[in-house]
């Protein structure tokens, strides 16, 4: 099976957005939306629905009182992007954006997150105007989710804290990178867990966001079975709360059968998610349609009714056969095409409309709110404020109850007690191009997992434990100012250091040696008409890297419309890609890896690549 095009986002990008006017809301519930919720409203007890940590039973899951609940939701993403923070900030108090999700009938928030936000980041492109998100100024990224997370919950919304990205370049197809190890997944999951533990507005957290090839499921090599590295993942998360749901997405490739990215869990039936606190576990594929990717399904001659049997061979059988719970955590479309139309009405068929089955039922959060997702759009349109009413709609059926308020409370829920500011620091040493600095350990109420290394306000690094850091790729015989900021293992950031000041020397040092490097490309998957590639950049100088360069020239026109793990840029046929400010050190001997996704046209031939380092 060709391997589905992976759907291009516009958020993928920063977005430099504007302030736009905040125009007053005036959308009402769809009266089926309405009929629907009320049908499926409890008999007994109706305001506590939901109420307290929830667990599964079978195929269902059950909340604190025993009580069937259907996951009803929307995703609203951001968090992972290089803005920090959900998108639509810009345009709208976060409140009142959470207002009108409740208002139109969506029960569960998915917040995808990027593991830098336990890095101290800031959020951008929030709008202060007018008193709007007044209490989110000054806050960094981790602290705006937990406004959103307690004002979620005092709403009656629950949220699924969503692990998209290992950081903001992009999506990875295993749980870690070369710059974010399974250590920091695990203990950012860990972190996660702790900041909001107690508070039950948080049901649970999707460990990784479409694990795709080479990810396996059941192979038993623990570096790239995702099955495996699940289970480590979701126990660490019980190890701090064992009331937390633990959200497993499937891979893309089961025994050489393909279907989208995260997509494909009909290994999980043979080999299951096993955790150390029992009914835990939501298995959750994702599913898209032609907007996305055009796959061979849609252009069956049997379609739509080819549809539900694909959907029961990847996922639906772990419900028909009462496994496990099923959450359906992403699905979109623009619903441009008839063809599209048609798929998401089969859809929502499939997940067994409330009004029908109540809580006994797939579970789901539509692929998204936001409207700035580029192969998809969302519920609200491009003013980020009106409605898209027809979109909404197909959706009406399999709306489900809210929750009762009052999940939330006034902090995260766990440690938000910052770090002490480092003390003492020092430069120990500098070269032409180098500056090597020392400072004494921060204290905190908990455990100091690093630092942040700050030139000039910008920060340049990070260090895990560790009180030295050396900033490289200097210009000589300049003088640069340094500050130090410690986290915690909640992301709590403490305040900076007092500044000091390091002047590398004007003539050369640092051992000598030389930097160079070669570039190799590596067809990852191809189909008609798209494909993904990973180019390894490998440093064979005599000395560490400070920047890299790869050029290279398509042979048959092919054009790149997405990229990770470098700064890509296509003219022509010419292509440049440039090294993040993450990877720019490759040391002697070492190697680094990026990647591109386009689309071919007649053959895809192999370019030949060009390296450059300093």
């Amino acid at each position: 099976m060709r391997h589905p095009l992976r759907r291009l986002r516009r958020a993928v990008v920063t977005v430099a957005a504007a302030a736009l006017v905040l125009v007053p809301l005036g959308v009402s519930q769809s009266a089926a939306a309405a009929a629907g919720r009320a049908a499926a409203t409890p008999a007994a007890a109706p305001a506590a629905a939901g109420s307290g940590y929830w667990h599964t039973s079978g195929r269902q899951i059950l909340d604190a009182n025993n009580q069937a609940v259907r996951i009803a939701g929307i995703n609203w993403f951001g968090f992972e992007t290089d803005n920090h923070v959900a998108h639509g900030l810009w345009s709208r108090d976060y409140k009142s954006m959470i207002d009108q999700m409740k208002s139109l009938g969506y029960n569960t928030i998915r917040l995808p997150y990027s593991d830098d936000l336990f890095k101290g980041t800031m959020p951008d492109s929030i709008n202060f105007s007018s008193g709007m998100n007044a209490d989110l100024q000054g806050l960094n990224s981790l602290q705006v989710m937990d406004k959103i997370v307690n004002y979620a919950g005092t709403d009656g919304l629950k949220v699924i804290l969503d692990r998209h990205r290992p950081d903001s370049s992009g999506q990875s197809a295993l749980w870690y990178t070369s710059a974010v190890p399974e250590s920091t997944w695990i203990a950012d999951l860990k972190a996660l867990a702790t900041r909001y533990l107690g508070n039950s507005a948080v049901i649970g957290i999707d460990l990784h966001n479409e694990p795709h090839d080479p990810a396996c499921w059941g192979c038993g090599d623990t570096t790239i079975d995702w099955r495996l590295a699940a289970e480590r993942g979701g126990n660490a998360v019980l190890s701090v709360n064992p009331n937390l749901l633990v959200f497993v997405e499937g891979v893309q490739t089961f025994n050489g059968n393909s279907s989208w990215w995260g997509g494909n869990l009909q290994g999980a039936g043979q080999y299951p998610v096993v955790l150390s606190v029992a009914n835990r576990v939501v298995y959750s594929p994702h599913d898209y349609a032609t907007s996305v990717s055009s796959q061979p399904w849609f252009t069956d001659p049997t379609f739509p009714a080819n549809m539900p049997g694909i959907w029961d061979k990847n996922w639906g059988y772990l419900f028909n056969q009462n496994i496990a719970p099923v959450w359906l955590g992403e699905f979109g479309t623009t619903l441009q095409s008839t063809t599209d139309q048609t798929w998401l009405r089969t859809l929502v068929q499939y997940l067994r409309p409330t009004a029908q089955y109540g809580g006994d039922s797939f579970s789901w959060t539509f692929w998204s709110w936001n409207p700035d997702s580029g192969d998809t759009g969302g519920i609200l349109n491009d003013d980020w404020t009106t409605v898209n009413t027809a979109k909404d709609a197909y959706l009406a059926t399999i709306k489900a109850p809210g929750f009762a308020g009052g999940g939330g409370g006034g902090t995260g829920g766990g440690d938000t007690t910052p770090p002490t500011a480092p003390t003492a620091l020092t430069v120990t040493g500098t070269t032409a191009s180098t500056a090597t600095l020392s400072w004494t350990a921060s204290t905190d109420n908990t455990a100091v997992t690093g630092y942040q290394v700050y030139r000039a306000g910008s920060q340049v690094g990070s260090t895990t434990g560790a009180t030295t850091f050396t900033d490289t790729g200097l210009s000589a015989g300049t003088g640069y100012s340094y500050t130090v900021r410690a986290v915690d293992a909640a992301g709590n950031v403490s305040a900076s250091s007092a500044a000091v000041t390091a002047t590398t020397s004007t003539t050369g040092g640092g051992g000598g040696g030389n930097s160079g490097c070669t570039a190799t490309l590596h067809v990852d998957n191809q189909w008609t008409p798209g494909f993904t590639d990973t180019v390894t950049v490998s440093n064979t100088g005599t000395a560490a890297t400070h920047s890299w360069t790869v050029t290279w020239s398509w042979p048959n026109g092919q054009q790149i419309s997405n990229a990770w793990n470098a700064t890509v840029q296509q003219t022509g046929s010419g292509v440049t890609a440039v090294n993040l400010s993450y990877n720019n050190v490759i040391a002697v001997a070492g190697n680094t890896t990026f990647g591109v996704q386009g689309a071919w046209t007649g053959s895809n031939g192999a370019p030949v690549l060009s390296c450059t380092a300093t």
